[in-house]
């Protein structure tokens, strides 16, 4: 009997234990803006299109320094009429002379072996190589604005999506209130024994069209909480706390004039870039002078085992080499011309970019002071709203009005309740845009 109890005891324990609800995770905005960047696709793949612009930078420096290049052949000459036998070659005797004098051979040997060191250095290219490493720097700066770009696009839809998932929280809950007042004016409909057919089949219309609302609002708050932590990383069966909760109050912005973007660097590095690398193109139809050094050993022998007892000949030189192109058929011209013309259709867009983005500034400044005045005259409203609906509840319970102008007094509260919540959110959001054009 005892052992029964204590079974019957870890079961009740362990359904306790499996009963317990989840606890929800606690995430700020600033928690949710840092765990969306670390999961960032984009930036993750901006950060590596900058590494790739970095080694873009050493490979075209690369072309400034010395290039060493050592060879080494093994030859064997075959007779063709019997491959079998080895291949020697009879010389005239005055060549053969010579040959026996260094080789010690009346022919000439049939193993061969030869190595060399060859070594150019560049000297003066006319600005060749300068303005190609110019370019590429200028590359590598539009790689890091554009990662700064990215970043701040990143940021921008994680407050999005943060202040997504909190409104929805909010409309959950205006929903469920605007319910709860709709059963309980029923409730005081039927305890006050005046329940007329019109006024209860008007009350049970509108409860089943809030139930429907709330259901509604359930599923845009799922949708968005999944949202939220699929982009952040986080398990999508985790329930989520928000901590974070809508201002009540906002204050007044302290943004400047707009002096630059990271749009704007982008367009004129790629300016700079297009332009060096026009100046690069012209100069491939200038001289190049390069220092040059070469080394050689050859040794010869009837086989392989005696190739290397004489004495092998070597050789070496270095000096100076001159390359000058003549012609082809304005090749080095065109390349130059289509860099240059790039850089115009490039200046051409920095321009426009400077007018849009200006506007875009501008406007979410106006924005923004525009939601932040109304907002008071709004909430205002909604407290009128509130009373109006407080007054309509008494007048009610008392019988002087009828469930159809309760209906829309309390609908035109939810509405307003709805706009207050919709607003700040938009001054959140036009608070985040000039955070993104001129942070």
């Amino acid at each position: 009997m005892p052992k029964i109890k204590l079974v019957s005891l870890i079961g009740l324990l362990y359904m306790g234990v499996c009963a317990t609800p989840a606890v929800a995770l606690d995430l700020s905005l600033a928690d949710a803006i840092t765990k969306i960047t670390n999961e960032s696709h984009d930036l993750k793949k901006a950060t590596a299109n900058l590494k790739k612009a970095e080694a873009s930078l050493d490979a075209t420096n690369a072309n400034r320094w010395f290039k060493l290049d050592a060879t080494a052949s093994y030859m064997n000459l075959v007779n063709v009429e019997n491959p079998t036998k080895s291949m020697e070659l009879k010389l005239p005797p005055e060549f053969g002379g010579l040959l026996a004098d260094s080789l010690g051979e009346t022919g000439f040997p049939d193993n061969i072996f030869s190595a060399g060191l060859s070594l150019s250095q560049p000297i003066y290219t006319f600005g060749k190589i300068g303005n190609a490493v110019k370019s590429v720097k200028s590359a590598i700066k539009m790689s890091e604005a554009s990662r700064e770009l990215t970043r701040r696009e990143v940021r921008y839809a994680a407050a999005d999506l943060y202040w997504t998932a909190k409104m929805t929280d909010e409309m959950v809950k205006l929903s469920e209130k605007d319910l709860k007042n709709a059963r309980v004016a029923k409730q005081k409909l039927t305890s006050a024994g005046r329940a007329n057919r019109s006024n209860l089949l008007k009350i049970e219309s509108d409860i089943i069209s809030k139930e429907v609302d709330l259901a509604y609002s359930k599923f845009n708050r799922d949708t968005a909480h999944r949202m939220l932590k699929i982009m952040a990383g986080i398990d999508v069966n985790e329930p989520l706390n928000l901590t974070d909760n809508f201002p009540k109050t906002f204050g007044e912005l302290s943004a400047g004039t707009l002096e630059t973007t990271p749009q704007w660097e982008i367009l004129g590095e790629q300016v700079n870039m297009y332009e060096r690398l026009a100046r690069s193109k012209r100069a491939d139809s200038y001289p190049t002078l390069a220092a040059t050094a070469s080394y050689s050993y050859m040794s010869m022998g009837g086989d392989i085992g005696h190739m290397f007892d004489t004495k092998g000949s070597q050789s070496a030189y270095w000096g100076l080499a001159l390359q000058v192109p003549i012609f082809n058929g304005g090749l080095n011209r065109a390349n130059a011309t289509i860099e240059a013309m790039n850089a115009e259709a490039a200046r051409e867009d920095l321009a426009q970019a400077k007018k849009i983005t200006t506007e875009q500034y501008d406007n979410a400044i106006s924005q923004y002071n525009m939601l932040r005045d109304n907002l008071a005259s709004l909430e205002q409203a909604r407290d009128l709203a509130a009373k109006t609906y407080e007054l309509s509840q008494n007048r009610f319970a008392s019988g002087q009005t009828s469930a159809v102008e309760l209906a829309d007094v309390s609908a035109g509260l939810y509405q307003l309740d709805v706009s207050v919540l919709k607003m700040k959110y938009q001054i959140l959001m036009s608070a985040e845009s000039i955070k993104k054009l001129g942070e």
